[in-house]
């Protein structure tokens, strides 16, 4: 069987979050570690586990909690309930007060070729818009406020080892020091959840 991680070691989240000037590449694995869940999996570069997502296969998928390598929780994914369109509030650990900020599909006729999203602070400010196809595995991450310049992108893992390739449920998520990973993963697992059936 083709490894998706080289090592299973302790929780190390540090090198996530380090003043590097280079991307931080991470390993997705559509996988909890528990059994009986659906959810995610994260390694960074050196294989250590730096995120997990495990949500009970009979739970409802309206409320995803993303934590760190020790389940300490980081970010609250909820829909927004009777909403026009598929909606997404995210919210700082596990409060439900002030989002953090919204993600929601772009109702936009001309974008109907490419699915878009667009995450709106408070203000109703456009801060990012993600594009691509999540489906396929390519989908970046614009930050609106510099021009429209990519700051993450979700790309298929194209590793063979021993004549076995990584299928979709492996990915690389690269993550420029302009944006947080734990923000990135968000947009990531409600991609995930808008567009699981591509």
């Amino acid at each position: 069987m083709t490894k998706v991680y080289p090592k299973f070691p302790n929780t190390c989240d540090e090198s996530l979050y380090c003043d590097s000037k280079e991307a931080v590449v991470l390993t997705v694995w559509k996988k909890s570690l528990l059994f009986n869940c659906d959810g995610f999996t994260v390694y960074n570069s050196n294989g250590d586990l730096v995120f997990r997502v495990d949500n009970y296969m009979n739970c409802s998928k309206d409320n995803i909690v993303l934590m760190d390598a020790s389940g300490l929780p980081l970010l609250s994914i909820r829909r927004k309930k009777l909403s026009l369109g598929d909606c997404w509030m995210v919210y700082d650990g596990e409060t439900e007060r002030d989002p953090i900020f919204t993600v929601k599909k772009n109702s936009s006729i001309i974008t109907n070729k490419r699915k878009s999203l667009a995450c709106v602070n408070a203000k109703k400010t456009i801060l990012y818009e993600i594009e691509g196809s999540y489906g396929q595995r390519s989908c970046k991450i614009l930050d609106e406020r510099k021009n429209k310049k990519k700051i993450a992108e979700i790309k298929r893992k194209e590793t063979v080892i021993g004549g076995v390739a990584f299928g979709k449920d492996v990915f690389k998520l690269v993550v420029e020091q302009e944006m947080e990973p734990r923000v990135a993963m968000a947009f990531t697992i409600i991609l995930d959840q808008m567009f699981r059936s591509y």
